[in-house]
Order: C-alpha cells, then sequence, then structure tokens
C-alpha cells in the first residue's frame, strides 16, 4: 500500500471515531502555542533527528522540548526590548534563546528578558536597521552569481551568499559594492546557487501538475499547501495513483514561493507529515515559529525524511527565475521533486520546500516558505490534530 493511502487510512479512521477536536486557527491562519505534553514529537521526528543530528532519542527529546520554550519566548523578548530588539536565536549546545539587544535596552528590560530564561547579547546594530537594510538591497537588482541575503542575528548584519564561481564575477562585484554601501553587509561564498527542486514526472509520487512533479506541504481545510513554482492558478493535481485530486486555487512565483491546492473527488484532508516507511508518520499540533538555531525536519517524495537545523529567517533568494522573499533558510538535504514539501518541528509545521543547492548524498541547503505567511494570504486554516 502507498504510504499516503496508509496514512489517509489511519487518520481517517481516527476521524470517523472523534477523535479530531476542532481547530482554533481562525480566519487569520494562526493556531495556539503548543501544549506541553509528554511527548515533544512522535517517533518519526525522533528517529529522523537521531540519524539526521547524530542525537540520541533522550537529547532529542531534550532539544525538542527547550526549542517550543524558546519559540514561546522570542515573541515576548521581542515586546519587551522594543526598538533595542536585534534578532534572537536558539542555542543548541545551552539548550537556551540568546537575544541580541543593542546599548539602548533599559536594565528593566534586560533583566525581564534573562528572568524569563534567555541570554542576552549586547550587539551594535537593531533588527529594525539590519532589516531596512535588506530592505534597500531587495529593490537592488541582482546578477545571477548572486545567490541571496538575509539578516543574520548571530553577526549582526546582512549577510549576502554568493556562488563560489561567481567571486570574480564584475556584476557579482558591481552588486557586493552597492550592498555593502546600503549599510552593514558581510559576504559568505557558498559551492553552488540555490535551485528549485521540481521534477519531470515519474511513477509513485504524491501529486502531478503536467509533467512535473512536487510534494504536498501541510493539510488546510478544503485542500493542501505547497510551493508555488509547481503550478500555476487553475492547474488541475492528479494523485500518486493518476487520480484526480483538484485545482490550484492560488499561485505566485516568483516574488513567493507559496501556492494552495483544492482537494475533491473522494480525497481528503488529513492532520499528518508522512514517514514514507522510514520512520512513523508525523500529526501536526500547530504552527509556532521555531527560532534560528532549532531542529527542523523535512519530507518529501524523493528524498523522504531529513533532518537539519534552522539557519536564517526572511531570507532573499535569487532563483534564475527572479527573486523569492521571506524564505527560510535551512541544511537540511532536498532534491529535484520534494519542492512543496513539509517542514516540521516537534509537531508544529514550519513551511513548504522551495529549493535548494546540493543533495543528499554530499549535503547542501534548503529553503522554505513559511507556511504561516501562505495562511494569511488566503485565509487558509492549517488542519491540525
Amino acid at each position: 500500500m502507498h504510504p499516503l493511502l496508509a496514512a489517509c487510512l489511519i487518520v481517517g479512521a481516527l476521524s470517523a471515531a472523534g477523535a479530531f477536536p476542532a481547530s482554533a486557527t481562525g480566519s487569520t491562519g494562526r493556531t495556539a502555542p503548543p501544549a506541553a505534553s509528554a511527548a515533544p514529537a512522535g517517533d518519526g521526528i525522533l528517529t529522523a533527528m537521531r540519524r539526521d543530528l547524530g542525537l540520541t532519542r533522550a537529547q532529542a527529546e531534550t532539544r525538542l522540548r527547550a526549542e517550543r520554550a524558546a519559540s514561546a519566548l522570542d515573541p515576548v523578548a521581542r515586546r519587551t526590548a522594543g526598538g533595542a530588539y536585534a534578532g534572537s536565536w536558539f542555542d543548541p549546545a545551552r539548550g537556551r534563546l540568546t537575544v541580541a539587544l543593542t546599548p539602548r535596552a533599559t536594565p528593566a528590560a534586560r533583566r525581564a528578558i534573562e528572568t524569563a530564561g534567555a541570554d542576552v547579547r549586547t550587539v551594535a546594530h537593531s533588527a529594525r536597521l539590519l532589516d531596512g537594510v535588506k530592505a534597500r538591497i531587495d529593490r537592488m537588482s541582482a546578477p545571477a552569481g548572486v545567490s541571496g541575503w538575509h539578516v543574520d542575528p548571530r553577526v549582526n548584519k546582512v549577510v549576502v551568499d554568493i556562488a563560489r564561481s561567481a567571486r570574480s564575477d564584475n556584476d557579482v562585484q558591481g552588486f557586493l559594492s552597492r550592498a555593502r554601501a546600503t549599510g552593514p553587509v558581510t559576504v559568505r561564498t557558498i559551492r553552488s546557487a540555490p535551485r528549485t527542486l521540481a521534477a519531470g514526472t515519474v511513477g509513485g509520487d504524491p501529486y502531478y501538475t503536467g509533467n512535473v512533479r512536487c510534494s504536498i506541504g501541510f493539510s488546510v481545510y478544503g485542500g493542501f499547501v505547497t510551493a508555488g513554482h509547481c503550478a500555476q492558478p487553475g492547474a488541475g493535481v492528479n494523485g500518486w495513483d493518476g487520480s484526480y485530486i483538484g485545482t490550484f486555487q492560488g499561485s505566485s512565483f516568483p516574488d513567493n514561493d507559496y501556492a494552495w491546492v483544492s482537494v475533491g473527488s473522494g480525497w481528503w484532508t488529513v492532520p499528518v507529515v508522512l514517514g514514507w516507511g522510514t520512520v512513523p508518520d508525523q500529526l501536526v499540533r500547530g504552527s509556532a515559529v521555531a527560532p534560528v538555531g532549532s531542529s527542523v525536519c523535512r519530507s518529501g517524495s524523493t528524498s523522504h525524511w531529513h533532518c537539519g537545523t534552522v539557519l536564517a529567517l526572511n531570507e532573499t533568494v535569487n532563483y534564475s527565475q527572479g527573486a523569492v522573499h521571506q524564505l527560510t533558510r535551512t541544511n537540511a538535504c532536498a532534491e529535484p521533486g520534494d519542492s512543496g514539501g513539509s517542514f516540521i518541528t516537534g509537531d508544529q509545521a514550519q513551511g513548504v520546500t522551495s529549493g535548494g543547492w546540493g543533495n543528499c548524498s554530499s549535503g547542501g541547503e534548503t529553503w522554505f516558505q513559511p507556511v504561516n505567511e501562505i495562511l494569511n494570504r488566503y485565509g487558509l486554516t492549517l488542519h491540525t490534530y
């Protein structure tokens, strides 16, 4: 039996037995913070974290609980710091959130953030200033050798990535000169430029649009979300078995890379991320955002389950088709055909796979479009358990 069908049958039986509580996300697409529980994630997440992050089961459970606490603390620290806030990240070694503050932070704000359980670091530039620098770079036209750019709170600068092969390119050097003139900018060289991860049609995969294969992201009431580069609005979608699933109702690419597909013809939605027989399927319980430094796992129809770490938020990625904004960078690997697939931390949905470089043999990096942005854009409600 195909894993997708197995998941539908298993969770469908739970639904028939009355096991699904009503979702409380509302029209904004936001979900309530996760409630504390004895198990921070299902066996699928824990197994993949043990394999890809080199953790024991106990270490994986401890890390997920610490990441859950950091996710809840992060927005509180941002509000407390106000204009002195300079970003934050999760420190796996300490199991705590680190909050960067400028010297403008009041002693009372610093004490409140430390008392709440975060470490504090003093830096020169506020998040507001760095976001302004990134916004100015977003308005620039980038040559192909420039892979992307993002605010990195750990170095307190905007990081611009360039492909190793383009370091001496005149257009790239000209772009870097203009970027440095906007404010605090540093340059990082990566092995290869990112690409989207759709693939030509092959058998036994979640869905097809024409000659393109992509992966289902997360179930929403009425359909599912996925990557925008997989198809345009109005495109029909067929499932792994060739049967008709539904239609792309909304899609945006480039600038964004998100879409949603309405489901019908006997298909229904379930709050599950597939384990593909490698690990058990994972239930989805919400969409609390994981800070930089948190663990994250990905499911896709080509490379199946892999885990890594959140490296950056709100990154602009310069694909050959055009720039895409507000992506999250990870070092979880992915391959063609994984586009649109699920990124999840513990039981919290994070986003849908957009693109990357490298592969799951030699390693690489992958970007996802945050799921809450997609929910808000189309007024969708995440299907949670």
